[in-house]
């Protein structure tokens, strides 16, 4: 069994902006390892994800996003990681 660890990712949401509720909707979905944030109209997630390789972390990432019924336009990962 692989150990599992903390990978750092941002998912761009295709949404300008949200509304308290949404940023609610999102952090009861399973998104509650991230930071929901909103810079010149582009709205990402900040995500600090425990698992055991970072496509995992991704996909459970992404599956918590469109659960609430927002679209992914892109991951972005850091270039140190």
């Amino acid at each position: 069994m692989k150990r599992k660890k903390i990978h750092g990712f941002s998912v761009v949401l295709t949404a300008p902006a949200l509304s308290a509720e949404e940023c609610d909707a999102l952090y009861e979905a399973g998104c509650d390892d991230g930071t929901i944030v909103t810079r010149n109209r582009v709205t990402f997630i900040a995500f600090d994800r425990k698992a055991a390789s970072l496509e995992q972390a991704i996909r459970s990432a992404t599956a918590n996003v469109r659960a609430t019924g927002f679209e992914v336009e892109r991951v972005e990962i850091p270039a140190f990681v």
